[in-house]
């Protein structure tokens, strides 16, 4: 059956059942993605304050067939937040909904509504004395709710797992309406299907998220960073494996850069920082997190150490200041920035085995070379096997000049890492912009119990439509 659009009588009528000012005129912010790929057509927003008026609005959806679209902040690069060719669906945004419920030193856990923003629930970790490890380069705007919904990574997955790793319990409502009340602390929990990782990584086209009980874990007693020169990926893969038998779980981040990386920063950011006056041709940057009374530059003196007898490595720092440790992840942390004033014509976000990394660079660009003169900036997670890896022009030329080969490169990049048995979307989501992508590289069973699920639990098709699987 088809979608109705959210229309003026639709919003009138359900404008009756809420509170003042619960349904507003969509602005423009919800109607745009940070790449400006999709511009969405939804002609009203609704601001519930708690989770039993988010399910008011949610049946009021069913009931009338109108479509839903959950808004978070907004920081997702894969369209998922934004519906550009369905009948004007209601947006929702859970932005009012922003309390920390409860805080718990002792279970080590915290529970948020979805509307919070991460650097608030990292802050509410810290006063009790706790750490909530997701990170991620828009955690400055990125809420809570967006960034389980679509099962986020970062910075610290190594140590700490992706998003739904750190989730304990969830509240949600339901494609019906219904409301779901689980948000329980357990660490151990087998009383059936667990609904929490259904909804996880679903991008709100199962439910929408309300509120979650989150891991917490104890902040370390001392932290150390260093930025390491590596001889390649290889290097790099070996230098991670001898960290591992030095340091085990103590590692937090392990990241992998190339020259370009340092380039870009040096071309459209010269303000940053850099280590090296000449960038290597590829490099490292690691931090560890101890335990209280061990000392963090020892033990990365002595991984450089064995390192460089070991011909991993030829250079290398150890942050001697929280400044010299801010300084060396704001060259990780800016690429993103400079990548967008350069401006990419195609951007992957890729995953494979780890022991495939290596031959992944390996024959990545090389395949490109066969679709013309570009530039490859390859940086990312290497710990979790996580790469960003972006094509630019040549220098001098720009984006858009190349605009009818975006498809061919994806495609050519997307291939390789489906033949080493990796993913095209590791940490970012499907949305609606890797819609083709699930389609040509999912696994046939997957895909038909996913829309299985899809038709069972949303029937009408009201939540995100066109959003992971097409409508």
């Amino acid at each position: 059956m088809p979608l109705s659009p959210a229309d003026d009588a639709f919003a009138d009528n359900l404008a009756k059942t809420l509170p003042a000012d619960t349904l507003r005129r969509a602005e423009p912010r919800y109607l745009e993605e940070p790449r400006g790929h999709w511009k969405g057509s939804a002609g009203w927003v609704a601001l519930p304050r708690s989770a039993d008026e988010t399910a008011r609005v949610v049946r009021a959806c069913a009931e009338a067939g109108v479509g839903v679209v959950p808004y978070g902040g907004g920081t997702g690069l894969v369209g998922g937040q934004v519906s550009p060719d369905q009948p004007a669906p209601l947006v929702i945004s859970l932005e009012r909904m922003t309390r920390i419920r409860a805080v718990s030193a002792v279970e080590n856990v915290l529970t948020v509504e979805a509307g919070a923003i991460l650097t608030d629930v990292q802050a509410a970790a810290e006063e009790a004395g706790r750490l909530f490890p997701l990170s991620l380069g828009s955690e400055g705007s990125a809420r809570i709710g967006g960034l389980l919904a679509t099962n986020a990574g970062g910075v610290n997955t190594l140590r700490y797992g992706n998003a739904r790793d750190l989730v304990l319990g969830l509240e949600a409502v339901l494609p019906d309406g219904t409301l779901w009340h689980g948000l329980k602390r357990l660490r151990k929990d087998n009383t059936g299907y667990d609904l929490r990782h259904l909804l996880m990584g679903a991008e709100g086209t199962l439910g929408l998220i309300t509120a979650a009980s989150l891991k917490l874990f104890p902040r370390p007693g001392a932290t150390g960073v260093t930025i390491l020169s590596v001889a390649g990926p290889q290097a790099a893969l070996d230098l991670l494996s001898m960290a591992r038998g030095q340091l085990g779980e103590q590692i937090s981040a392990f990241e992998l850069i190339h020259r370009m990386g340092f380039d870009f920063l040096a071309e459209t950011m010269p303000e940053v920082r850099q280590p090296w006056p000449e960038p290597p041709e590829w490099a490292v940057l690691i931090e560890i997190g101890l335990g209280a009374g061990q000392d963090p530059d020892t033990a990365l003196e002595t991984l450089f150490g064995e390192a460089l007898e070991a011909g991993l490595v030829d250079d290398g720092m150890v942050a001697q200041s929280e400044q010299q440790a801010a300084d060396f992840w704001a060259c990780r942390e800016q690429i993103p920035e400079a990548n967008r004033h350069i401006g990419a014509i195609s951007s992957h976000d890729i995953a494979v085995p780890l022991n495939a990394l290596p031959e992944f660079i390996a024959r990545g660009g090389p395949a490109l070379a066969e679709l013309g003169d570009f530039r490859i900036n390859c940086f990312g997670h290497v710990g979790d096997g996580n790469l960003h890896y972006n094509v630019f022009p040549p220098k001098g030329r720009k984006a858009s000049e190349f605009r009818e080969q975006r498809e061919a490169i994806k495609t050519c990049v997307h291939d390789v890492v489906h033949a080493l048995e990796g993913s095209v979307s590791a940490e970012h989501g499907i949305g609606r912009l890797k819609v083709g992508d699930l389609e040509r590289y999912g696994d046939p069973a997957k895909l038909a119990a996913m829309r299985a699920i899809k038709v069972a639990l949303d029937p009408a098709g009201i939540m995100n439509p066109g959003a992971v699987l097409r409508g």
